[in-house]
């Protein structure tokens, strides 16, 4: 009877602990991002002649190197819709930058912080989640 005691605690444990660990990970991984996003913002929201287009495809391309780094690790426990959500939000920013197309290029970057905020929120380990 104890022994079972025991075990069922460890696994409680565990998972609490598990859960901790990829709650932490994904809200380092949504700041990150998010970060990137907005310094991207601040160069995207200049007049239009005064955009640097090298400036704007290096952040995004470091975005998007950062993204497929975490891709990877946040796959293990975040639906995979959410996180192809991310990606094709990603790669609409990206073919905007490229085709100098800036305006919507900002509203594809107002959707990906939303998406990413969202992953956050929804795995977020509160009593909303739970019930």
């Amino acid at each position: 009877m104890i022994k079972e005691a025991v075990i069922c605690i460890i696994i409680v444990i565990s998972i609490l602990f598990g859960n901790y660990r990829t709650q932490d990970y994904t809200k380092e991984s949504v700041n990150k991002l998010s970060e990137g996003l907005m310094n991207l913002r601040g160069e995207l929201i200049k007049e239009e002649e005064n955009i640097n287009e090298k400036n704007a495809k290096d952040k995004v391309d470091e975005i998007y190197k950062n993204w497929k780094e975490r891709h990877d690790k946040l796959a293990y426990f975040i639906e995979h819709d959410e996180l192809e959500k991310v990606e094709t939000n990603l790669i609409s920013l990206k073919s905007y930058i490229e085709t100098k197309e800036y305006k919507d290029s900002v509203n594809e970057l107002d959707k990906g912080e939303f998406i990413l905020k969202h992953i956050e929120e929804k795995y977020a380990f509160n009593m909303q989640n739970i019930f």
